[in-house]
């Protein structure tokens, strides 16, 4: 019995000697377990003292699922401030009114350019009821790469011009003028233009707002001043009106070819798409950007803002002061109207008026439906819009819109039937130099313009008298031979 006693002993001790072994051989594992233990304790013992809310913001981890949809379903609201209607003296109840969100923006940048060493224009849209119900104002700032203590902080007062006023809708157009007191950034170095704009309060001074608006960044050696003075690129140079809608690809040919050949080689051309410049027209179109003289802009983006006919006046207004030094003349017209000059060349009336900043044009209106029928009834329908549209109206004691012609290095701000905002004198007689005739609404549709066929020079309709002009029609045939010549036959089977 003793022996066996004995035996028990040994073998328990064996185990015993076997598990501190066991125990020391995973002291390192054991240990790290352990102080796991002891951290998850602490955790929960935190999580019962603060609430889970207070620590959410604190985690460095996602929160949980289930906390994740319970910010999605319950957002916090934002607290808003609403006004009450008030009793006042005399039995009279203050009505008040609630706005939420964002009726029309205070500004809207379209582009910005540097106008010499010491001066910019920045274009742009605002609302239109603010301007007309505030006096908002623009503060311009210029901010060096690498400013010094001297010119860190470079802020004049902008001057605001609206071109378009009393013909804006949700948005009227603004060019703000900011001229520093000497150059800045002409060395080379760089820099960026800052225009704060401020609402005025909107007519409520409790709702003063102020915007930063990052106008114009130059790069360090971008620019170019010598470009200011230096001779323009071109003699001649159109701004065009944004096109839209279903436009007649036949109409836009006679038009472009028409006015190349008239403008001559040193002219160029501006188009802006706002949405008309379809397949059809472009392929017009396209051989004329191949030779140089086209450049397409596509501003269909300006087509979410509600301003006067596309933003007409904001179009004019960026190609004025993207392209004021690289032409001499600058031409702003419609693609259904049609410059003409009665005995002389563009160039010799342009030199004959050099001493005016602009010279408006005077209009000679055509038909847009009777068609003269002659010798050959049968081939009418395949002749150019400006040969078989030759009734022209003669109504007397009528007020009949110009167009316009301009020096542009002079002119700070445009329209769309004369600029008002020029240094310098404008000429208004010049029926005798330059005319253009208008054959209103004829691009806008792709059908046969004729609608009706007259056999006799002379024709009355509601009211309206008519005569027949055969001016362009006389000019078509060499129009038609300069295309050919200029682009070959790619044309030819361009339909309405």
């Amino acid at each position: 019995m003793a022996k066996d006693d004995e035996q028990i002993q040994i073998h328990n001790h064996k185990h015993k000697k076997m598990f501190i072994g066991v125990i020391w051989n995973c002291a390192s594992e054991l240990k790290l377990l352990l102080s796991t233990l002891l951290f998850l304790c602490s955790i929960i013992t935190l999580f019962q003292i603060f609430p889970v809310r207070d620590l959410r913001g604190c985690a460095a981890f996602p929160p949980p699922s289930a906390v994740t949809t319970e910010l999605i379903a319950s957002p916090p609201l934002v607290q808003t401030k609403e006004l009450e209607d008030v009793a006042v003296d005399g039995g009279l109840i203050k009505r008040t009114f609630n706005g939420y969100g964002t009726a029309a923006y205070n500004f809207i940048l379209m582009s910005a350019y540097r106008g010499g060493g010491a001066t910019f224009a920045v274009i742009g849209l605002s609302s239109k009821p603010l301007h007309l119900f505030a006096k908002p104002t623009y503060t311009c700032q210029w901010v060096p790469h690498t400013a010094t203590v001297s010119d860190e902080n470079i802020t004049v007062a902008g001057y605001k011009i609206l071109p378009d006023w009393g013909y804006g809708r949700v948005y009227t157009v603004v060019v703000v003028n900011c001229t520093f007191p000497f150059p800045v950034g002409e060395d080379g170095s760089g820099g960026r233009l800052l225009v704060h704009a401020s609402t005025a309060g909107g007519g409520d001074s409790n709702f003063a707002l102020t915007d930063t608006i990052d106008a114009l960044v130059e790069a360090p050696g971008s620019v170019n001043v010598s470009r200011f003075d230096a001779p323009p690129e071109y003699e001649y140079l159109y701004c065009g009106s944004p096109l839209y809608g279903n436009l007649s690809p036949q109409r836009v040919r006679e038009w472009i070819a028409y006015h190349v050949d008239l403008f001559g080689q040193k002219s160029h051309f501006v188009i802006y798409d706002a949405g008309g410049v379809h397949p059809d027209v472009m392929a017009v179109l396209r051989p004329w950007v191949e030779k140089g003289y086209v450049t397409l802009q596509d501003v269909t983006e300006e087509e979410r803002f509600d301003g006067y006919y596309h933003n007409q006046f904001l179009i004019v207004n960026d190609c004025l002061h993207r392209y004021r030094f690289t032409t001499k003349w600058m031409f702003f017209f419609d693609l259904d109207e049609f410059i003409f000059l009665p005995e002389t060349t563009i160039k010799n009336v342009t030199d004959s008026l050099s001493e005016y900043t602009q010279l408006r044009i005077s209009q000679r209106t055509m038909s847009n439906k009777l068609c003269y029928l002659d010798d050959h009834p049968g081939k009418i329908y395949r002749k150019w819009g400006i040969e078989k549209l030759v009734y022209r109206d003669t109504k007397r004691g009528i007020r009949r819109d110009r167009k316009y012609a301009i020096q542009p290095r002079n002119v700070f701000a445009t329209g769309v039937h004369m600029s008002q905002n020029l240094k310098g004198i404008t000429i208004h007689k010049t029926e005798e130099k330059i005319m253009y005739y208008h054959y209103h609404g004829t691009i806008s549709e792709r059908r046969e313009p004729c609608r009706q066929l007259v056999n006799t020079t002379e024709k009355n309709v509601d009211g309206t008298p008519y005569v027949v002009d055969t001016t362009m029609r006389e000019a078509a045939g060499a129009v038609k031979r300069f295309e050919l010549r200029m682009i070959g036959p790619v044309l030819q089977n361009t339909h309405q």
